[in-house]
C-alpha cells in the first residue's frame, strides 16, 4: 500500500491518542478525573488530488491544502 502523503512537502499521517475520562473535577467537589481508556488514532492531512505541472507536463498527484493555499503548486489547466 502506498503512503498517502503530500507530493510537495511530504506531509503525512501522524499518530496520536484520544483519552476517555470519568469522575468529577476536584475543584467541583469530586475526587478528581481518572483516565478510563486510551484509544489510538491517526491525524490525516487534508490531501486533494490535483493536476500539477511537472517539467512542463501535466501530472496528477496528492497535494495538501496548505501547499495549494500558499502557492507552492503550479496547477495544470
Amino acid at each position: 500500500m502506498a503512503i498517502r502523503a503530500c507530493a510537495v512537502c511530504g506531509k503525512g499521517a501522524v499518530k496520536g491518542r484520544t483519552y476517555s475520562h470519568k469522575g468529577m473535577l476536584k475543584k467541583k467537589g469530586g475526587v478528581g478525573r481518572r483516565t478510563t481508556r486510551v484509544n489510538p488514532r491517526r491525524f490525516l492531512p487534508n490531501l486533494q488530488r490535483v493536476r500539477l505541472l511537472v517539467n512542463g507536463m501535466a501530472r496528477r498527484a496528492l497535494v495538501c491544502v496548505a501547499c495549494l493555499k500558499s502557492g507552492r503548486v503550479v496547477k495544470a489547466r
